[in-house]
């Protein structure tokens, strides 16, 4: 085509644009103003489709989600479709080219990820409610596929690493900057700490468990000696606000999993031997339910309810008899056990909990906040949860997946020779650990909020293991 030719096009597509769009106007139609964006982005998808995952990630923590649509389905806008789009364009490209690095298909965490997703695909055919399972699974295939399986191609670049880990904290700076500032306006009082970041996420649960997660990411750069004063001093300032963002979330099991993180760092530092650490887990596991009634016991003389006082907020992580987060998520666990017992195998299918659970409840379970339609969300469970919708193997395959990334973080940190990459692996690991453990009394991985860091995350690991640890590609190229 030549540049006359190229020319014309242009003024053609223009002066199309420019009419359309002013009939649409006259029309009280606006939407026609977003058709130069729809046709940038749809640009980025056929020549730069790793901008339009940076434009996710950045995009993440501000996209709305909007409920109440059919079948209870949610979607998180603009990011969803977006993702939606990757995962087609990958699929398309995959069967066109043929061409992937197997040393990607061939990690270990990435074929327990197969085998998670095709066990997810079993059980949606066996579901109680199969059009919610599968819109479930495909859901997590364009959170999985982007950012695990084409991410891990551009960590080539640990530049890309960071431009990732950054993009999404910039936006996080903007909601943490949002949620305090409407959060002065109601006191910094513990009640409006549970909404104030709305809409860009439900709840302070999530908004936290998030914060936790990039804290010692953002550590680690405040940390890293081969950066120069500057860009430590920002790393430094983001740190202590988001830091001051996490204690005003008032959310008690985002403080419960940092801590839990540092614990497993100072460890790691130490060069603590992890068979000291698994017997004393095993010693601990093993005192409680030898001494559980005594326990319980002592937990319900605990009176201690949600409070504005920071103390009083940590005591009220264990009382079991008067305060109703905890209560309620006693019930949704108990009703989650309930229906695992009826289908231990096959589950009910992905996704269904929220839908089922109502008719498991127990009245004498039942809190303030619980109701009888059962419609305010899911098992509160990363590990509970999976064990109703997808029975043993879904809860397994999922527990393992977890176990791994740690053990290939922490692998990755031993061996590898450059400081930059054991201390980046190290943090990405515990920021991985503080989602685990966040995990057993809260469940986002349904969201894009929690899934592009968790998948990003695990994406992270395996391409520092494949692409950044001597002695793995040794082993890599030793095995073709």
């Amino acid at each position: 085509m030549t540049e006359k030719s190229k020319l014309i096009w242009v003024y053609f597509f223009g002066v199309l644009f420019i009419v359309a769009n002013t009939y649409l106007i006259v029309n009280h139609k606006m939407w026609g103003a977003l058709l130069p964006v729809a046709f940038i982005v749809l640009l980025l998808y056929l020549v730069s489709v790793d901008k339009i995952i940076f434009l996710i990630t950045l995009l993440t923590p501000i996209a709305i989600n909007i409920q109440d649509m059919d079948m209870g389905f949610g979607l998180s806008v603009p990011t969803e479709p977006l993702m939606l789009g990757v995962l087609i364009f990958f699929l398309i490209k995959l069967l066109h080219d043929g061409n992937y690095d197997l040393r990607i298909l061939k990690h270990p965490l990435s074929i327990l990820i197969f085998i998670n997703l095709i066990w997810l695909l079993f059980t949606s055919l066996t579901s109680e409610i199969p059009v919610v399972s599968f819109k479930y699974v495909i859901s997590r295939l364009w959170f999985v596929v982007p950012f695990y399986f084409f991410i891990i191609l551009m960590f080539k670049k640990t530049g890309n690493i960071k431009t990732f880990v950054w993009l999404y904290s910039i936006s996080l700076i903007f909601v943490a900057i949002y949620t305090l500032s409407r959060h002065v306006s109601f006191g910094l009082d513990e009640d409006s700490g549970h909404w104030v970041m709305r809409p860009f996420y439900n709840d302070h649960t999530a908004y936290g468990a998030i914060l936790t997660m990039y804290i010692p990411v953002i550590f680690a750069f405040t940390y890293d000696k081969t950066k120069s004063v500057s860009t430590r001093f920002v790393a430094f300032m983001v740190l202590v606000f988001f830091l001051i963002a996490l204690v005003f979330s008032y959310s008690r099991a985002a403080w419960l999993s940092l801590t839990a993180g540092i614990v497993v760092w100072i460890i790691v530092l130490l060069k603590i031997n992890f068979k000291w650490v698994f017997l004393s887990v095993v010693v601990i596991v093993g005192l409680f339910f030898t001494f559980q009634q005594q326990i319980f016991d002592q937990l319900e003389r605990n009176k201690q309810d949600s409070s504005a006082n920071f103390v009083e907020h940590i005591q009220s992580i264990t009382n079991i008899s008067s305060d109703a987060s905890n209560l309620e998520r006693i019930n949704r666990w108990q009703s989650a056990l309930r229906m695992f017992r009826e289908r231990p195998f096959w589950g009910w299918g992905p996704g269904t909990y929220q839908f089922l659970y109502a008719p498991y409840q127990r009245s004498k379970e039942k809190t303030i906040i619980s109701t009888n339609a059962g419609d305010m969300g899911n098992a509160h469970s990363e590990y509970i949860g999976p064990l109703a919708e997808a029975g043993i193997l879904g809860m397994l395959t999922m527990l393992i997946i977890f176990i791994y990334s740690i053990y290939t973080g922490l692998k990755v940190h031993k061996r590898s020779k450059e400081p930059e990459i054991r201390l980046l692996a190290l943090s990405v690991t515990i920021g991985l650990i503080t989602y685990y453990i966040h995990g057993f009394l809260n469940n986002f991985l349904d969201s894009d909020k929690a899934s592009v860091p968790v998948w990003g995350f695990m994406a992270i690991l395996v391409a520092l293991d494949i692409y950044h640890n001597k002695l793995s590609e040794k082993t890599y190229s030793d095995s073709k």
